[in-house]
């Protein structure tokens, strides 16, 4: 074949540092938007970005032209530093060293987007922690709980 092609939607889950509620009500829409535009500037099409006080959650559509690992590590890294700069409150900001990435059936997406939404409503009833083993469990993910979580 002389052409590559692909379509594969990722769903990625981290959580802050110790997963401690740093996403504050004042800076989380504008912290969401900023990591989609990063997605968007490596041409993986941000389908929905949200998220709780102490996680987020990504949809969208890896682009061929970079690895996952290098997304999320650019994701991260960048995102990271630009929440620093915004208050002297996130000073000490820093997101956990792992994360989750699940492929997405293409007739999942609105099931997944509208779960990614509707977060608050998801954390009245379900810690991150039992949202995430939930998560593995679903994918048939194997771990060790003693490794997940920093």
């Amino acid at each position: 074949m002389s052409q590559s092609l692909n379509k594969i939607y990722i769903h990625i889950v981290f959580s802050t540092k110790i997963r401690e509620p740093n996403i504050s009500e004042d800076i989380k829409n504008e912290l969401f938007n900023y990591l989609g535009g990063i997605c968007k500037s490596l041409e993986c099409n941000p389908l929905q970005v949200g998220g709780y006080r102490d996680h987020v959650h990504i949809l969208c559509l890896l682009s061929k032209k970079i690895a996952l690992t290098q997304l999320i590590e650019k994701v991260k890294s960048s995102s990271s530093k630009w929440i620093k700069t915004k208050n002297e409150k996130f000073s000490n900001f820093y997101w956990q060293s792992g994360y989750g990435a699940f492929s997405v059936n293409p007739n999942e997406i609105d099931v997944v987007k509208n779960y990614i939404q509707n977060q608050e409503e998801h954390h009245k009833i379900k810690s991150f922690q039992d949202e995430y083993r939930a998560f593995l469990k679903k994918y048939d993910v194997q771990y060790s709980e003693e490794y997940v979580w920093d």
